[in-house]
């Protein structure tokens, strides 16, 4: 095993397990070594394996863990792979028969889970091992239909939980576990600081924001370098960067690569003449959504084994979550995507290791933002900060930058993305956990009521019974305000009454005032769990070039020492000792790097080991404040 894996399997005996390691760090085997051992060893009569969808079932089909080994094989019998195509109803059909049959371990995507789990009683799931692949789906929020069944599951009966997920958090600023259900979890924590230290050949990470100025067609052939293996993902259709024809912007991109000789008829797969040396470039495209050419090249693509199989794929919605290309070296993501998860995700297809790969790079391509370059910079560094804490494993609560593009001469109109919220002096907006707005008249109420709407939520007496402490905060954020501005604007649509109810609240907090400090305890409280990415005073800019007629702003290289200060940067910020304890610690932490040959692991599973790193770290961090 991986030593991830041997982790994870370390941990076999718990009922809930929560494994929290990057992508590529051999998760979906992690899960099959485990379930063998539940269905083996520990009386569970069945498993069951559920991803967010169907493509990503492949990483669970029948495995021969024998060769390598194990005990015994991974075997999904083709009835019980519910990942294949068919109807919901069929699928939840097969399901509820495969609880009251003979089989053993059945994979299907979460869909079709919660489906089932709807129809069924709790205890239909009893001595059934439920594991469920990219949890950050799942939510503490009341709504959340998969949360639900995960604390459907922890209230009752005798289910196992293993919860795998490669970004322990959500867009929306949402946890994805509460506090007291997240404490009924073992959690098996490998960060990408392990990860890459542990790789043969990936030894670094870049991440590069270019911006542009005009349309991104006119710059991408700058970023594009067809001698490393990318995916390049275009702007969905109602993206201010988008030219509106996805098929249109798919011919412009082959035409920078070079010239089209032909499409294989039995794989799909395009193969350009590149301008310069005549080398032929295989390009597969995912953006076409016809039925028959997206199945055929989705086939092509995970039959494929050899680096050389393709060059470039170029993709719309797809090839992020759960996609596997372990010879692709760079993401090349045109607009800026808000989505920190997704943002994970597309790295995550950088990040596997391989033969001849020591350098991953993302890239991010945006048009030029109407603000002074030092506040773009500020921005950038607060996004290079977010995801190098994420890829540590730590929830971070996501700065939501919303770049206005600088409006373009030689684009008739500029380039302004319809919907874009006005602001004042057109600067960068930064707000964290914020959903968008989607309609004018939300607009309209953001901009010139919430002081009105803030007004009336704190007259109103069930709200003064929250602030006085009679009142649970969550009643107050997720019951009585929403239930206030309902009354309010009864012309709003479900959606628009949640956007103005974030707006508020995100307000409230950034702004001195009674719902600061009382009225919404809740959302303080949840902040709190987060990572707080301007207490970490770390710059990971390395360099600000001229690009085009704007710029580039480039990382350092995300590598292992990099990862490590970042980590320890983040950790003394948790870390309650007192020196006293750190020096009696001391000479255990030498001996324990003196018998294993490495210093002791903040993650680790043994309570010692961890106060040790926690003690390594507090002390390095005094040392560092003493100018020693």
């Amino acid at each position: 095993m991986r030593e991830m894996q041997a982790r994870a399997y370390a941990a076999r005996a718990a009922k809930y397990l929560l494994l929290k390691a990057p992508p590529a760090s051999g998760k979906s085997r992690a899960l099959m070594f485990l379930a063998l051992d539940k269905l083996r060893h520990q009386g569970l009569r069945k498993a069951i394996v559920a991803v967010p969808e169907r493509s990503i079932g492949v990483s669970f089909a029948s495995t021969r863990l024998s060769e390598h080994g194990f005990e015994a094989d991974w075997v999904v019998e083709p009835q019980h792979n519910l990942c294949s195509s068919g109807s919901d109803q069929s699928k939840v059909a097969a399901l509820k028969a495969f609880l009251m049959g003979e089989g053993r371990i059945l994979v299907c995507t979460h869909a079709t889970l919660r489906f089932a789990y709807e129809q069924l009683d709790g205890a239909a799931f009893d001595d059934c091992l439920v594991a469920i692949d990219e949890f950050h789906h799942a939510s503490g929020n009341q709504d959340s239909k998969l949360g639900e069944l995960v604390r459907g599951l922890i209230a009752g009966g005798s289910a196992h939980i293993v919860a795998m997920t490669g970004s322990y958090f959500r867009g929306d600023g949402q946890p994805v576990l509460l506090p007291d259900d997240e404490a009924r979890f073992t959690t098996v924590t490998f960060n990408y600081y392990e990860q890459l230290n542990g790789y043969k050949h990936l030894k670094s990470l870049g991440l590069g924001y270019h911006f542009y100025q005009g349309r991104y067609l006119t710059a991408i052939g700058e970023v594009l370098d067809t001698d490393r293996k990318t995916i390049v993902h275009i702007p969905n259709v109602t993206a201010g960067e988008s030219t509106k024809d996805k098929r249109a912007e798919v011919g412009a991109i082959l035409d920078i690569v070079g010239d089209v000789i032909f499409t294989d008829p039995e794989t799909g797969i395009i193969h350009v003449r590149r301008r310069g040396d005549g080398k032929t470039i295989k390009v597969a495209d995912l953006v076409e959504d016809e039925p028959a050419h997206r199945d055929l090249v989705m086939g092509f693509l995970r039959r494929m084994s050899k680096r050389d199989d393709v060059d470039l794929i170029l993709a719309l919605g797809m090839a992020k979550e759960g996609f596997d290309w372990p010879y692709c070296e760079h993401t090349l993501t045109v607009g800026y995507r808000s989505s920190l998860t997704e943002v994970i995700q597309i790295i995550g297809r950088t990040t596997r290791d391989c033969p001849g790969k020591r350098h991953a790079q993302f890239t991010n391509l945006i048009a030029q933002p109407d603000a002074a370059d030092d506040r773009v910079a500020l921005s950038v560094n607060n996004m290079l900060k977010a995801i190098t804490c994420s890829l540590l494993m730590e929830q971070v609560l996501a700065p939501v930058i919303v770049f206005r593009p600088r409006p373009d001469p030689d684009v008739p109109g500029g380039n302004e993305e319809p919907g874009a919220i006005s602001t004042a002096g057109g600067n960068l907006v930064l707000v964290k956990g914020l959903k968008g707005v989607t309609s004018d008249r939300v607009r309209q109420i953001i901009e010139q009521d919430l002081v009105d709407i803030k007004a009336a939520v704190l007259g109103n007496p069930d709200v003064e019974k929250s602030i006085a402490g009679v009142v649970d905060p969550e009643v107050l954020n997720r019951v009585l305000i929403p239930k206030v501005i309902a009354t309010k604007y009864p012309d709003l649509t479900d959606a628009e009454r949640e956007q103005v109810r974030q707006h508020l609240v995100v307000s409230s907090v950034l702004h001195s005032g009674a719902v600061e400090q009382r009225g919404d305890q809740r959302f303080v409280r949840m902040a709190d769990r987060f990572i707080n990415i301007d207490d970490l005073s770390i710059d990971l800019i390395d360099a600000i070039n001229p690009f085009q007629r704007a710029y580039e702003i480039l990382s350092k290289q995300v590598d292992a020492p990099v990862l490590l200060a970042i980590s320890d940067a983040i950790a003394a910020t948790r870390i309650q000792m007192t020196d006293e304890e750190a020096m009696l610690l001391f000479p255990k932490i030498k001996q324990f790097v003196t018998e294993r040959q490495r210093e002791p692991n903040v993650n680790s599973s043994d309570p010692l080991e961890q106060r040790m790193a926690s003690a390594l770290i507090y002390l390095k961090n005094l040392r560092r404040m003493r100018g020693l």
